[in-house]
């Protein structure tokens, strides 16, 4: 197996994929066994499901909110990766503090984007969403009023990573096991600066 050209990275996603229940996970992945499904199929898969506890335009939001955190390149994205599903899983089960976060940011950004292009988050041009994610990503670029917006966007991208890396997906398209080596390049991630050591 390759030399890692980032031990950093993969330390950190190592602790991301270990930690609740991951472990688990790891020991039963396998190598490859299908190929990922296509951006239709993916479709046609989210357009059948039904989520538990966000309603249809907030689900919408996480779609194409993770899918910019996680793009789909030549690997599949956090949209194929179903990485919605399991945010909703997850924050169904939540104390009601918990989701209360979740849903006043995702209304924090819906607010953000109506004063700056006077259109929810998911009616803007990927390059007007990505703008508004930057300034999120880069503290010392924002401005005050964007506090919670931060917090906000750091707890999406935690929960990004952690959904898409023990997905099926994420282990069978970015993890290599061999004994105990780890290795992972993380083709297509994140390119948010944070995200690159």
């Amino acid at each position: 197996m390759k030399d890692n050209p980032n031990p950093g990275r993969r330390d950190a996603l190592k602790t991301i994929v270990m930690g609740a229940g991951g472990l688990t996970i790891i020991g039963q992945a396998q190598p490859a066994r299908a190929a990922a499904p296509s951006a239709a199929e993916a479709a046609e898969v989210q357009a059948v499901w039904k989520p538990l506890f966000f309603d249809e335009h907030q689900n919408e939001t996480l779609i194409t909110l993770t899918d910019l955190i996680i793009p789909a390149t030549d690997t599949p994205g956090a949209k194929a990766a179903l990485v919605n599903r399991y945010i909703d899983l997850l924050y169904n089960e939540e104390k009601p503090e918990t989701q209360k976060q979740l849903i006043d940011g995702l209304g924090w950004l819906d607010g953000r984007s109506m004063s700056e292009y006077s259109q929810p988050f998911v009616r803007l041009a990927e390059a007007q969403q990505t703008a508004i994610l930057k300034r999120l990503a880069d503290p010392a670029n924002s401005n005050p009023d964007d506090r919670r917006g931060i917090e906000f966007f750091h707890r999406i991208k935690e929960l990004t990573l952690f959904g898409y890396y023990t997905s099926e997906i994420g282990l069978d398209q970015e993890l290599q096991y061999g004994g105990d080596t780890y290795h992972t390049s993380f083709p297509g991630a994140c390119t948010h600066p944070e995200h690159q050591s």
